[in-house]
């Protein structure tokens, strides 16, 4: 059995390496002579798998795509062809919640704005957005959510008009799929009129798609309202951002706010597993056994954190401040952003550190937070 795999995908060889021939390809410039006796690939959200990609191919027995979205993916055609598809959601969802936590810590900081002072918005309430939600409820910020689909399938969590959460969050978070049909299409959500009725000294955040957000609309708004702070992680027309856009975001990031290692691994088990699935085989390999060692042992808290403590808690995981200075410096053309995604190796989740507490201290809220052992 052949096997297609990205490259930057990590943690094949020793999931996939006893299932068949593992052949690793660049998934951006994938080319469907490179499919043509393929029996399995294996994909990112930088390869659109469609009827030109697979057009040479007429064994392929399983597509899997290590990611939460499938927008990348015509899943239309692979059902019509009898392919079975996969995805992996959820895998990276812990990431990309504690990315936007330790996100809007940093802008806290820089800005001396408590973030516990703050209103968030937490836009999308799928897997991302609920573990962003997570982590500002462990940590008592109020926030509140927003998600029609959601709210029209039945979830019992309350939520709230995207245009009135816009008049009340100071912190506008986005973790919406990308989407230009049906009842509510993301695609350039926010427009210039939304980001024009952002609160002064708003803070916004997409962690999502670049897409959500009109760019060119966000460089024109925020060439006259310096007081909006911007996260991006993602941007309109990857692997090439708006350079004029980079100066004006206060933390630039190459769409690698869930590349945590314990998201990578996830990712590529959850593809392993539906694999070892459709061959009838039994999967006999453990997501444990795949993470290094963390650096740290474990940390001791003499006592409760306050939010600078805290955040350096956060930073001994994962200094976000590293990658945000690296993409300004080498990440903000076609090559260097694909380069910081694919060597982007030092990433962890809070689960990695351990935290013990001095006797009568009161951090039980970090466990919820995500660190391992609090006690």
């Amino acid at each position: 059995m052949k096997i297609i795999a990205d490259e930057n995908m990590p943690y094949v060889d020793v999931l996939f390496g006893e299932l068949g021939e593992i052949e690793y390809v660049n998934g951006r410039t994938l080319a469907p002579e490179q499919l043509a006796d393929a029996d399995v690939l294996l994909v990112r959200s930088v390869t659109r798998v469609n009827e030109a990609l697979l057009c040479q191919n007429q064994q392929l027995k399983f597509v899997g795509s290590a990611t939460i979205g499938t927008d990348h993916v015509d899943k239309a055609y692979l059902e019509s062809r009898g392919i079975p598809f996969t995805n992996a959601p959820g895998c990276n969802a812990t990431a990309v919640g504690e990315y936007a936590f330790i996100a809007m810590l940093e802008l806290a900081q820089r800005y001396q704005q408590p973030l516990k002072a703050k209103k968030v918005a937490v836009i999308g309430a799928g897997n991302t957005g609920t573990a962003a939600a997570r982590c500002l409820e462990a940590y008592g910020v109020e926030y509140r959510l927003c998600d029609p689909l959601l709210a029209a399938q039945g979830d019992n969590r309350q939520f709230y008009d995207l245009d009135e959460l816009i008049a009340w969050a100071d912190v506008v978070s986005l973790h919406v799929p990308i989407t230009k049909v049906g009842d509510y299409p993301t695609w350039y959500l926010f427009d210039q009129q939304r980001l024009e009725a952002l609160k002064p000294d708003a803070w916004l955040l997409n962690c999502c798609r670049g897409e959500v957000i009109d760019n060119r609309a966000l460089i024109a708004v925020k060439q006259t309202r310096a007081d909006i702070k911007l996260v991006l992680d993602v941007w309109e027309g990857e692997p090439s951002p708006m350079l004029a856009l980079v100066p004006l975001v206060d933390i630039a990031t190459p769409h690698i706010a869930g590349y945590s290692l314990e998201g990578k691994a996830r990712g590529t088990f959850m593809l392993y597993q539906a694999l070892c699935h459709e061959l009838g085989l039994r999967a006999d390999k453990s997501l444990d056994t795949l993470l290094p060692p963390f650096r740290l042992s474990s940390v001791c808290l003499q006592s409760e954190p306050d939010e600078k403590a805290l955040l350096s808690l956060c930073r001994s995981v994962y200094d976000l401040r590293d990658d945000d200075w690296q993409f300004r410096q080498s990440g903000t053309d076609s090559l260097g952003f694909d380069k910081m995604r694919k060597n982007h190796r030092h990433r962890r989740e809070f689960s990695a550190l351990k935290l013990e507490s001095a006797k009568g201290s009161e951090v039980n809220w970090l466990s919820f937070l995500g660190f391992s052992n609090v006690g």
